[in-house]
């Protein structure tokens, strides 16, 4: 097969070099990215959501749904299977234009010489994916609209060209890549055709006989019939139906979602965070509660772990759990006390706000605790009915109690309940009755593992719980903080939902005796949310803390809003700006993609979740070469939750566990994390004359003109060395010597995402 690559080089050097041209050096890499294609096509694709026909319509959702996935399961594994090195990398004449030659690095290795997978992909050549996405997408449209073919098809093989003559891709790199992608997106639109026949005829008849071919839709025919994508029922078709249709559509939204996250967390994206390694070491040490969490998170990673191992999908897997239950437990609510169509757009919203689809995939204390907050929301709600029992108080104290195991703000919910019986007089009749009083009884034992553990320590968590709110320090009123909680909540929720959220809990207040669902929904929401609020007035918080009230406040959202003017608009505006928002978050590789520039490491909104492998990585080859001296040498990190990281991606830390430690955290003379209360974790009764490597993070502050440095010298590094830090003084004392072995930069791909420093520590007193 050496002729076909002689071929293939020989075509490269007569497009890359003989047809080389000042017009085709401009040109080229603007048809391989520029800034303003990607908005402009997510405008576009906006524009035809909203204002389409069901032709039009279709056609979008195929390009969303085939291209992105064809990308990254079929392209992308071909490719990574391939391993063909690009040109510019082998061919030192190849001329190189764009982002992909100029950001090249070798690529970094783990400690087996196997290539990191953070690496992978920039710089495989076959297939080329820029060939396979335009074709996919001229195969699509062209299916729809067959005129289009005129356009799209030189549109596609000038952008395939343009990836040859930037010298990025060999000619063969391009053929395959349209051949695949032509029929992957062929392939992928008989399939959905397929399930549509199928499911079409069994759960969605009055909406198949509408619309029997997604690929050859007659309008004509979708709108002289009953269906209509606003969700009305023409006069000849019961309403129960097609509220039916609704329910059917939130459950496969859900059922989706929910693999798709699973497949997500299994394919290793992200790496573990902080508080998730750290709360990791918690389920290897189960307890009554620990120093600032109850119990929940430990027995959550307790029984996801021991169902798929010590694994990031282990740690994560009742994520994408507790929200699956969520989105059906507020389906069905909605369903029965309004309708399901509203359910359904719920669960829109709840998927396209950054806030809730980060819960949806990372294992905190945040996602167990909502689940819990709307179980009783849902409950209570069947609870303060006239014709209510006792059994129902019961869940409602039973989920608060769950909560409060999970996370101590579940308490709130006692508040909310005291200011819905305020506002609703025919709510009091409970109040001589046993049930709310029995659910209060059986929350307050919930709480018994917390107390019982808080006695026997100290009471140290209402000290820290204390300190985080800021009670300690004296009180010095700003706006800063307050205005730092409004922005922050207003990124994380989704700027048009805060928007509308806020204006309902305000605006509906004149209709409350009339409405008292909507009332219920602002007495489960308001005293969280706006408590917050005041607080930042007092003290700084952390835009997770109102989690629990991001659920009643959309519901009653959607209520307020349903029907009034412009509502349509700013749910099409949220859905689609909150769509891009989480994608982004879940992939910020996107954003260079989408801009033809990646962020700095150092502000990559996923820092906090990758590179943590190759940096326990050094840091456990700088132990070994210590240990190499003739001493046992052990791991001190700076924070507890690096120490939970470094222990989790070092196999030799993990498998230390459950016996001496290998990676502990600076110690302290008084409790000020979990690892205090263990006494294995106390490196000083243990690890007597032996050596160690203290390990620090440290996030370089960008300088104001970070973006103009940054252009200047992406890949590179910063231009000045990075200033001398000194060593923890704790450190210095412990031991008898202790030598700067220096920064470390650790990348994720060709970018910088954190500068770990080590010291070489000797002979611990």
């Amino acid at each position: 097969m050496s002729w076909l690559q002689t071929l293939d080089t020989r075509l490269f050097d007569f497009i890359n070099q003989s047809l080389a041209n000042p017009v085709f050096d401009w040109l080229m890499p603007v048809l391989s990215g520029n800034v303003i294609f990607f908005p402009l096509l997510f405008l576009l694709a906006v524009g035809l959501l909203w204002k389409g026909d069901v032709r039009m319509r279709l056609c979008v959702l195929m390009l969303l749904l085939i291209v992105p996935l064809g990308d990254n399961l079929i392209a992308n594994t071909l490719k990574h299977a391939s391993a063909r090195p690009r040109p510019f990398t082998i061919l030192p004449e190849a001329r190189v234009f764009g982002v992909v030659g100029r950001g090249y690095v070798a690529p970094m290795t783990d400690g087996n010489g196997r290539e990191m997978a953070a690496n992978q992909g920039h710089h495989d050549s076959l297939p080329s994916s820029h060939a396979a996405n335009c074709f996919a997408a001229t195969m699509i449209v062209f299916i729809f609209y067959r005129r289009s073919l005129w356009f799209l098809l030189p549109l596609a093989l000038a952008v395939s060209f343009s990836r040859i003559y930037n010298g990025v891709h060999y000619p063969g790199d391009v053929l395959i890549g349209a051949i695949v992608g032509a029929g992957y997106a062929g392939a992928g639109m008989a399939a959905l055709q397929g399930a549509w026949n199928w499911f079409g005829r069994r759960w969605f008849p009055l909406w198949y006989q509408a619309v029997p071919s997604l690929l050859n839709p007659d309008p004509e025919m979708a709108r002289s019939r009953l269906f209509r994508w606003d969700g009305d029922s023409s006069p000849q078709t019961p309403h129960s139906e097609i509220d039916q249709y609704w329910l059917y559509l939130g459950y496969l939204v859900i059922l989706l979602t929910l693999v798709g996250h699973w497949i997500y967390l299994a394919a290793g994206v992200i790496d573990l965070s902080e508080d998730e390694a750290y709360q990791w070491l918690w389920s290897k040490h189960l307890a009554l509660s620990y120093y600032s969490k109850p119990p929940g998170i430990a027995l959550i990673q307790f029984a996801g772990t021991s169902l798929f191992g010590d694994t990031p999908l282990g740690v994560r897997f009742f994520a994408p759990l507790f929200a699956a239950i969520l989105g059906v437990m507020l389906l069905r609510f909605l369903a029965r006390e309004v309708n399901a169509k509203t359910g359904f757009w719920l669960l829109l919203i709840v998927t396209a706000t950054p806030l809730l689809g980060v819960g949806s995939v990372l294992m905190t204390i945040d996602p167990p605790l909502v689940l819990c907050w709307t179980w009783a929301l849902v409950a209570g709600w069947r609870a303060v009915q006239s014709d209510s029992r006792v059994q129902h108080w019961l869940i409602v104290g039973l989920a608060m109690g769950l909560g409060f195991l999970c996370k101590y703000s579940a308490a709130f919910q006692i508040a909310c309940w005291a200011l819905f019986f305020a506002l609703w007089p025919a709510g009091r009749m409970h109040l001589r009755r046993p049930g709310p009083w029995l659910a209060l009884l059986v929350f307050a034992l919930c709480t018994l593992p917390v107390v019982i553990w808080n006695a026997q320590h100290g009471w140290i968590t209402l000290d820290h719980v204390a300190a985080n709110a800021g009670l300690h320090g004296r009180w010095h009123p700003t706006l800063r903080f307050f205005i730092e909680f409004v922005g922050a909540e207003a990124g994380l929720l989704n700027p048009v939902f805060f928007i509308g959220a806020v204006w309902a809990l305000f605006a509906f207040w004149p209709q409350r005796h009339e409405r008292p669902l909507w009332l219920y929904f602002f007495c489960m929401s308001a005293p969280v949310f706006l408590g917050y609020g005041l607080w930042s007035l007092h003290s700084r918080v952390q835009p997770n803390w109102i989690a629990p009230a991001i659920l009643p406040m959309f519901c009653l959202m959607l209520l307020y809003w349903q029907g009034r003017r412009g509502a349509k608009a700013g749910l099409a505006a949220g859905l689609a700006l909150g769509f891009l928002a989480v994608t982004l978050l879940h992939e910020s590789n996107y954003i260079g993609k989408i801009t033809g520039r990646s962020l700095p490491g150092e502000v990559d909104p996923l820092r906090r979740v990758r590179a943590w492998p190759p940096t326990a990585e050094r840091v456990e080859a700088e132990r070994k070469k210590l240990e190499a001296a003739g001493k046992p040498a052990f791991i001190i990190a700076d924070h507890y939750g690096m120490t939970g990281l470094c222990t989790f991606y070092s196999p030799s830390a993990r498998a230390a566990l459950g016996g001496k430690p290998l990676v502990y955290c600076v110690d302290a003379d008084r409790p000020n994390n979990q690892l205090f209360f263990w006494p294995e974790y106390r490196y000083r009764d243990h690890r007597q004359g032996q050596n160690a490597i203290y390990a620090a993070d440290f996030l370089v502050p960008l300088e104001p003109d970070w973006f103009g440095k940054w252009l200047k010298h992406q890949t590179i590094g910063y231009a000045d060395a990075p200033p001398p830090r000194p060593v923890n003084p704790r450190i210095s004392q412990e031991f008898e010597s202790v030598t700067d072995l220096g920064e470390f930069e650790i990348k994720f791909g060709n970018r910088i995402f954190r500068r770990v420093h080590l010291w070489a520590c000797y002979n611990l007193k």
